[in-house]
């Protein structure tokens, strides 16, 4: 994998042309087509029918007024690194573009807005899952649900049943969000927009932790919940495309990742109400529950201030509006007019192999095309690896877990709000890292880290002498390194992966099986582990996903490639190369370079990334 920061470019690798696929077969029935769009089809036009066709564009879509302004876009498309050479620019839009080039975080206001409000939305569910692992040490008891008959030495053992009822109700949002919200996002999307689907969304999350916080059964908080979890699903699988495709190239992977900051700056808050709700007596946990109302409430009113998505626009036919869109989105109109007319060419492409599909003819390219199942393997092995790497036990019952070793209710509630904190501060320096050591380099280090940390905790349950200092500071010790592992890289990088892998295309289908993935994943986590802890012994449940923080480190090496820098058209080169040779390749090249580099200290050069170099069409389906 290459380490150097790549430049912001369309055209910054090797590109090549690739033929136009036939889209049916003699009996009319479409074929699934993988077309590698590696080449910029801007170059594929003289200089001069480059300009012509941006400037017809411009005239043809209610935007006559632009058309001098597209066709020297379209120029500055072609090779965007070269802008200089443009002649026809102005000496205002030459500066703008100097500008940009230098200074990689610069931007509108509007665009800086729109991508932090869509990460509030993302505190919505951290919010959540950290009122429940606070209301977890009392709602119980208020539904009956705690035998205390039933005692172990070190405090209230619940019998199996009720295991099964505090877990499926902690489970539930996620396993909704991964059945059923997941797939209801590409109608959603289809008849109200993203902005529309978001502000759906955000209706619902409002409501609902409302609704739970005044549940008189445990059955009433079960079915608020499976409400709110339907939310959660469309909401997360919406919220990361919507930034995505607003962000630039060249910092989309830091811009997106603000959802992931903002979903342990949501665990944080979380954990900060259950601190100032804790002497409330007997309604601390419906306060617990029901304060995670608050920022879905403010995505709900602050997301009518936001541009529609302009690729979204730009699907459904409405040029101008997505034009206009990103102009608001980007610091000068060359700027605006460069990334939309390359952007619409590119979704061009695209749309000739999608002529015709449906919503599930989409969903099975996902697993059929070859370019698209290789990226849906790399976005489910991050979806999946958050779960398996064991964060969530910790998100979700850090409380119960802290109370068992030794805390008073209070002190687990602060300590929990340690953890939280913790979350927020090691993720802010990923919003640098992942753009420059990329993706998969963080999840390739970190992975090992957290499987020592993560069994060093477990194994630290078993000390039972000494003072109690000594027995429970190891465990926190050793939750908090694994938690400052898991931030720097597994966290902060499995949905904005997610969001950038798939064509434009089958992005909607592609993120809602990654959030199916992640989210029933998450579901069966936090419906196992209360059982779990009892049959397995806590250091026995720590020590299994110690376990599989192992095999989801062999998986990220064989399925995630790197994605760090490259606009999201031009991931179709990265996903081009087969799967089997491009594990070889990571075997055979850049494992040795890596021993000799990292391992005996060699100064040699780092290998080149491994493209597919051949132009091709992958038919699968006959």
């Amino acid at each position: 994998m290459d380490d150097k920061s790549s430049p912001d470019s369309h055209n910054e690798k090797a590109m090549i042309r690739a033929p136009e696929p036939e889209m049916a077969d003699r009996s009319g029935r479409r074929q699934s087509v993988a077309l590698n769009i590696v080449e910029n089809p801007l170059k594929r036009a003289t200089r001069e029918q480059a300009v012509l066709d941006a400037q017809s564009f411009a005239e043809l879509n209610g935007m006559p007024e632009h058309a001098a302004l597209f066709g020297r876009a379209a120029l500055v498309a072609r090779d965007p690194e070269n802008f200089d050479t443009v002649d026809e620019l102005t000496g205002d839009e030459r500066a703008a573009l100097a500008y940009e080039k230098d200074h990689k975080w610069h931007g509108p206001f509007m665009l800086w807005y729109s991508i932090a409000l869509c990460a509030i939305g993302a505190a919505t569910q951290g919010w959540d899952q950290t009122g429940s692992n606070g209301a977890n040490l009392s709602f119980p008891q208020a539904f009956g649900l705690w035998d205390d008959q039933l005692n172990d030495g070190a405090g209230a053992v619940p019998p199996g049943r009720d295991e099964w009822i505090v877990g499926v109700i902690n489970a539930i949002i996620f396993l909704t969000a991964g059945l059923i919200g997941a797939f209801i996002v590409d109608p959603l999307n289809h008849y109200f927009g993203r902005r529309g689907e978001i502000f759906i969304t955000a209706c619902i999350l409002t409501a609902t932790p409302i609704g739970s916080g005044f549940a008189q059964s445990w059955e009433g908080l079960f079915a608020a919940r499976f409400v709110m979890g339907i939310g959660i699903g469309a909401k997360n699988a919406t919220v990361p495309i919507y930034s995505a495709e607003m962000a630039p190239a060249r910092v989309r992977g830091a811009l997106v990742m603000f959802w992931q900051l903002w979903v342990v700056a949501g665990i944080f808050l979380g954990f900060c109400a259950n601190v100032i709700v804790k002497d409330t007596g007997s309604i601390s946990w419906r306060l617990q529950l029901g304060s995670a109302f608050i920022p879905s409430f403010i995505l709900g009113i602050g997301i009518f201030f936001c541009p529609e998505s302009p690729r979204w626009l730009m699907k459904h036919g409405k040029l101008a509006q997505g034009y206009n869109s990103m102009r608001r989105l980007r610091a000068h109109p060359i700027i605006g007019a460069r990334d939309y007319y390359y952007s619409y060419t590119i979704y061009k492409e695209e749309l000739k192999l999608a002529r015709g599909a449906g919503y599930f003819a989409r969903l099975w390219d996902c697993f059929a095309v070859p370019r698209i199942r290789r990226a849906n393997y790399g976005a489910s092995t991050v979806m999946i690896g958050q779960q398996m790497c064991g964060i969530n036990i910790i998100s979700f019952y850090s409380s119960s877990i802290f109370e068992r070793v030794g805390y008073t209710a209070e002190q687990a509630l602060y300590a929990s709000l340690g953890y939280g904190a913790i979350q927020v501060v090691f993720t802010i320096p990923t919003l640098f890292l992942i753009d420059t050591k990329g993706r998969r380099t963080l999840t390739l280090i970190t992975f090992p880290l957290m499987c020592i940390f993560l069994l060093a905790a477990g194994l630290s349950l078993l000390k039972t002498t000494g003072s109690r200092g000594e027995q429970i500071g190891p465990v926190v010790l050793f939750v908090y390194l694994f938690t400052i592992a898991y931030s720097l890289g597994e966290g902060p990088v499995a949905f904005q992966y997610s969001a950038e892998v798939f064509p434009t295309i089958q992005r909607e289908q592609g993120m809602a099986w990654a959030v199916c993935i992640n989210n029933t994943f998450a579901g069966i986590l936090s419906l196992t582990f209360p059982r779990m802890q009892t049959v397995m012994t806590p250091t026995g449940a720590f020590g299994f996903y110690a376990g599989l923080n192992l095999i989801a480190w062999f998986m990220v090496f064989c399925f995630v490639r790197e994605t760090k820098q490259l606009t999201l058209e031009e991931l179709d080169q990265v996903f081009s190369v087969p799967t089997s040779k491009y594990i070889s390749h990571e075997l055979t090249v850049w494992l040795p370079w890596f021993i000799k580099r990292y391992i005996l200290r060699k100064n040699i050069p780092r290998p080149p990334l491994i493209l597919e170099k051949e132009a091709k069409v992958e038919k699968i389906l006959e």
